[in-house]
């Protein structure tokens, strides 16, 4: 035996075990295995992006080591909130919930586990701790006072089984808003929308075809874990259900999911037809369904275009149902996520109240949790649309209120496409025209299908004067997302790429698309008129100029020359603006 010293270190030791797990697998077996795996998942990838590791899995139980207490009590709380909120539609006796004991201590490391009183102490913990409950050790608390904005309940000194002395131990409480000092996020997720993405059915009548069908499904599920706001199931989860007629209601239930994405594909020779829908799992309504229809001259490519697509098509359906669900709620029952929520519906209006009531509820969201790198994102986009339709004295204020929220974004979560969307759409507004497309480049490397940073893009690229690489991107972000809340600005600056180039009508037919979605303003109408103003169709151009006056009774050639040229940013060129205002000019606008 060798007399070598044992190699031992100081670790955060994190225990988590199902309670009541035999009863749940004698009343439904199948169910609750499901149930526990999509849930082990959750943990796991909880732990990993707080900078744990998983050392094994023993049943229902699992074990975990952390470097930093904070992280492993943060981890905790947050996978406790997510759990709750993904079961809480479920009868008490269904529910699978985990009990959690963290405990910090030093621990023998062999063979990459981990052994000793110290992972004692924490499985003692967890026993003490309440079905969906964390219990922590003294010397875990000690080491989080005044670093995490929780409160604890004191159970007093413990004699617990195979530990000599006794342990002090403490019930969290997690009613409150977790906040940190570290650099991890730790918006509290438990608001999160889930989805699941079930197989896709192969409809062929070739079982060979099976790995179509498959390739689909999984494409589908990794597009849309790209998006920060969404918590999706690890696809051997939802692959459990793979041949079974199970109803998607109870599906949802068991992987504790609130939306699933099914459908089926159809190949014949070089054809296939894919079907898909999105359904909302507590009522069963489908808030999206659609059809795609390609040649497979290239597999994969199909695969990956048409993946994409549905991802960002669901992505715009996915945002108003969670806004719908967050306008529903009592004032007194919103958090930081409802309040996310309601700030974006406000602000997709487009107008000078709703940016006012979209800053004060995303304020709201960063007041309850200040590394909400999501929110920051979106009110820095705030800030950046008051620019356009607040007052142009406020411009340079409101350029560097959205400048200062889209850095913070970035600074708290860099792997989110919604920071270096809105921070790229800022850069592209002060002319810094290669920042701007370095940052929506990066937004679209994040998030394949995030329609509105294709848009940035190719905004950002009219700007330079790179009209020609531009107008594939416009198209794609109508492509991704035809019933996006930006669709009008998607056709109107794809417009203005068509008058850079002085290609008019093609300008035209894109602007009067654009006039025709419901939350247009009043831009287009005065895009509309310099383009008739130039093909010298008074008539006309008079018909739009009123539709124009009554959107902005206050808009003349004076105005605009100053909204163009946005507070000397020319952000689509000096000779672009003279060309603007020239061609409202000829159609006789007010000067």
């Amino acid at each position: 035996m060798g007399t070598e010293p044992l190699e031992r270190k100081l670790a955060a030791i994190f225990y988590a075990d199902v309670a009541g797990y035999s009863r749940l697998t004698g009343e439904d077996e199948e169910g609750t295995h499901r149930a526990l795996s999509a849930y082990l998942d959750t943990l796991t990838t909880s732990i990993e992006k707080h900078n744990g590791k998983v050392l094994h899995y023993a049943g229902d139980a699992v074990l975990a080591e952390f470097a930093s207490v904070v992280n492993a009590l943060t981890c905790a709380v947050v996978i406790q909130r997510d759990l709750k909120a993904r079961s809480e539609h479920l009868p008490d006796q269904r529910r699978v919930q985990f009990r959690i004991g963290i405990n910090l201590g030093d621990v023998i490391v062999d063979r990459n586990e981990i052994y000793g009183d110290g992972v004692n102490v924490a499985a003692r913990l967890e026993s003490l701790a309440e079905p969906g409950g964390i219990c922590i050790s003294d010397m875990v608390r000690q080491s989080v006072e005044g670093k995490l904005a929780l409160a604890f309940e004191d159970l007093g000194e413990q004699q617990v089984k195979n530990i000599e002395k006794p342990v002090r131990a403490y019930r969290v409480r997690l009613e409150g808003q977790i906040t940190s000092s570290s650099s991890t996020p730790t918006v509290d997720v438990s608001a999160k929308p889930s989805l699941a993405v079930l197989p896709f059915t192969n409809m062929s009548g070739d079982p060979e075809q099976e790995y179509f069908s498959d390739g689909i499904t999984e494409d589908i599920t990794t597009a849309l874990a790209h998006n920060r706001s969404l918590v999706v199931m690890a696809w051997h989860s939802a692959f459990a259900y793979k041949g079974k007629a199970v109803d998607v209601r109870q599906i949802a239930n068991e992987l504790g999911c609130r939306y699933v994405v099914e459908g089926s594909v159809r190949r014949s020779d070089q054809r296939v037809r894919i079907n898909a829908q999105l359904v909302e799992a507590d009522t069963g309504n489908h808030l999206w369904a659609e059809r795609y229809e390609r040649q497979l001259e290239d597999v994969f490519a199909v695969q990956d275009e048409i993946a994409l697509s549905i991802a960002g098509a669901i992505d715009p359906e996915l945002a108003a149902s969670e806004s719908k669900r967050a306008r529903a709620k009592a004032p007194e029952n919103l958090d930081a996520w409802d309040y996310y929520q309601q700030g974006l519906w406000h602000m997709y209006k487009f107008t000078v109240e709703g940016l006012a009531e979209a800053k004060t509820l995303l304020e709201r969201a960063i007041d309850l949790d200040e590394n909400f790198a999501a929110a920051y994102a979106r009110l820095s986009y705030v800030h950046y649309q008051r620019t356009w339709y607040g007052p142009h004295e406020s411009r340079d204020d409101s350029l560097r209120q959205a400048l200062t929220c889209a850095k913070r974004a970035v600074t708290l979560d860099d792997k989110d496409a919604l920071g270096h969307f809105a921070l790229g759409r800022i850069y592209a507004l002060q002319g810094r025209h290669d920042m701007a497309i370095a940052e929506l480049e990066s937004a679209i490397d994040l998030n394949p299908s995030f329609a509105q940073a294709h848009f940035g893009l190719a905004q950002a690229l009219t700007c330079a004067d790179k009209m020609h690489e531009a107008l594939p991107g416009f198209e794609e972000a109508i492509r991704l997302s035809p019933h996006d809340p930006h669709m009008w600005t998607f056709l109107h600056l794809k417009g203005m790429a068509y008058y850079k180039l002085g290609q008019l009508e093609d300008a035209e037919r894109s602007v009067r698309k654009s006039i025709r979605q419901p939350n247009v303003t009043y831009r287009p109408f005065a895009t509309l008129v310099s383009i008739l103003g130039h093909e010298n169709r008074p008539s006309e151009a008079a018909t739009v100029m009123r539709e124009l006056l009554e959107k902005k009774p206050e808009y003349s050639c004076s105005y605009a020359q100053e909204d163009i040229l946005f507070a000397g940013h020319p952000y689509l060129g000096e000779k672009f603006a003279e060309l603007y205002v020239a061609g409202l000019r000829k159609a006789g606008l007010p000067e």
